[in-house]
């Protein structure tokens, strides 16, 4: 089952994420459910929300 953020704005700028039953996640984009999935490892999954967590990561547009 996908989730929303609760974080979510109401202009539908956001993912929903889904357990595998491994242990890793299922990231699709809202505004397009029936499109692509980004499919993570379990551990490539923990490092994202560690570096999201630290604000490791650059902003939107920027590299």
């Amino acid at each position: 089952m996908f989730r929303k953020s609760s974080y979510s704005t109401q202009q539908g700028n956001c993912v929903e994420v889904a357990h595998t039953a491994d242990g890793g996640r299922v990231v699709r984009d809202s505004k397009t459910p029936n499109g692509g999935l980004l499919f993570c490892q379990r551990g490539a999954w923990a490092n994202f929300l560690e570096a999201v967590i630290a604000d490791e990561l650059p902003a939107s547009g920027t590299r």
